[in-house]
């Protein structure tokens, strides 16, 4: 199953997740199919914090990818704010 989800890059204290399309069952960090966006929680100032393909993301919905809690409240917060 495609599942779409928070891989998490950056440094040590410096978190940066990348929102992907994955096989379920590879690792968390490990391959995906695409990247649809990327979430930065320590942005400041001029930096943007959430961006998320909305196209992509409906493409891989719609063809049965599944969100995880995390990501779905990250589109639902997108979504809110735009």
């Amino acid at each position: 199953m495609v599942v779409i989800r928070l891989a998490r890059g950056g440094s040590k204290k410096r978190p940066f997740f990348n929102i992907v399309a994955a096989d379920s069952r590879n690792r968390r960090d490990g391959r995906f199919i695409e990247r649809v966006g990327f979430y930065n929680p320590i942005a400041a100032g001029a930096e943007k914090g959430l961006v998320v393909n909305t196209d992509r993301l409906s493409y891989w919905q719609q063809n049965g990818a599944q969100l995880s809690p995390t990501v779905a409240r990250l589109v639902k917060q997108a979504a809110a704010a735009a």
